[in-house]
């Protein structure tokens, strides 16, 4: 049994939306090679076999070979522009019983795509793709190292108690927004769309911001600040008076002697705010300094403050309260999260490397930050009108 850590439990119940990317190749795969290889892949990393197990009013994983769904169907549909690509995926819920994470091999008559849905509480964007880097390894013959799987390392320390949380205090302690119960995902009522930073655009981005900015700015910097200009403000309603810009952190990268192999959900969240009446108008320099102060601000001992809050809130109201934490302003924000280091092209099997690829996950007023061949290609979850 493998108790959840705090931020793993975020990712459960109700609206936990999974993340999702189908990967399209260009010849057919062998389906039972895949599938030997993923059982024994699956023996490295038990979380993604398990299963949710209650625990009171906490969750554990209870890790099963059989945990991972796996078939194979045909389609006539091709992974071309245009097409409605949720066939080729089998979608997650995070609930007691049911598997954590999915795939689905399609074969189509421009050679196979495979879908990967994984609960959020068993893996962020780094080990989503530690995992299937690691799968491709042991199908091709090679040793591939454990993981690191201790959700002891994100323990939240000593116990805090006090008085119950509000959404400020919630806020200011670890980047989360706690409201009303999180309705579930309505995929038929979100749109995704793309938006490709060519690196000539990115340069000329962030040398306007940079000129008036005295700290030096990252490109993802200047793409969410970009981002939160352009579209929070066709969404957010009048009475909001705050915009919200959300940003996952890798918590791997700011606590000492963390182990880079750790698999599992290690994200913190990072918040940027301005008055609502000034963000359409708002240099890009301001907006991306916001961030990179917001981001530069999660450090270890944030990263701890926020694991101790949401272990209180766990204890204060239980695990339906924890349904009433989400990690973008449901009103007036969105999320910008940075996978543009993704290695997407060692995902290799017998079909050589992906020839094209996208994310599904639906998680609305979303844009995540992914590779392209001649600079960033954003894809951007947007709730429809």
């Amino acid at each position: 049994m493998i108790p959840l850590s705090p931020i793993d439990h975020v990712f459960t119940g109700r609206g936990a939306y999974p993340l999702e990317f189908v990967l399209a190749y260009g010849r057919r795969m062998d389906a039972d090679r895949l599938a030997a290889s993923l059982r024994r892949t699956l023996a490295l990393f038990p979380p993604a076999g398990g299963r949710l197990v209650r625990l009171g009013e906490a969750y554990g994983l209870e890790p099963s070979v059989e945990g991972c769904a796996f078939e194979v169907v045909t389609s006539s549909t091709t992974f071309s522009a245009g097409v409605d690509r949720l066939a080729f995926v089998d979608a997650v819920e995070t609930v007691e019983g049911q598997p954590l994470a999915r795939v689905r091999l399609t074969h189509t008559p421009a050679g196979s795509v495979l879908g990967v849905s994984f609960s959020h509480a068993i893996v962020d964007g780094f080990s989503f793709f530690y995992f299937l880097s690691a799968w491709s390894g042991v199908f091709h013959g090679r040793d591939v190292p454990p993981p690191v799987l201790d959700r002891g390392l994100l323990a939240p320390g000593a116990a805090e108690s006090g008085a119950a949380l509000d959404p400020g205090s919630v806020r200011e302690a670890c980047g989360l927004f706690l409201g009303e119960r999180r309705p579930e995902i309505p995929r038929d009522r979100l749109r995704w769309t793309s938006r490709l930073f060519p690196k000539g655009e990115l340069s000329r981005l962030l040398g306007e911001a940079q000129a008036a900015c005295p700290v030096r700015l990252s490109h993802n910097d200047v793409v969410a600040a970009w981002l939160w200009r352009e579209l929070v403000d066709g969404w957010a309603p009048a009475v909001e008076e705050t915009a919200f810009l959300s940003c996952p952190v890798d918590v791997r990268r700011r606590r000492p002697g963390f182990p880079a192999t750790y698999f599992g959900c290690a994200v913190a969240f990072a918040n940027a705010t301005i008055d609502r009446d000034r963000l359409a108008t708002a240099p890009l320099a301001d907006l991306a300094r916001r961030v990179r102060d917001a981001v530069a601000g999660v450090g270890e001992a944030q990263a701890l403050r926020s694991l101790r809050t949401i272990d209180l809130l766990r204890r204060q109201e239980g695990l339906a309260g924890l349904e009433r934490l989400h990690v973008v302003h449901p009103r007036a924000g969105l999320l910008v999260t940075n996978l543009s280091r993704l290695p997407v092209r060692d995902v290799v099997f017998d079909a050589g490397p992906p020839v094209a690829f996208d994310i599904l996950a639906p998680a609305e007023r979303c844009a995540v930050v992914l590779p392209a061949e001649d600079g960033l290609d954003v894809r951007i979850c947007l709730p429809l009108a």
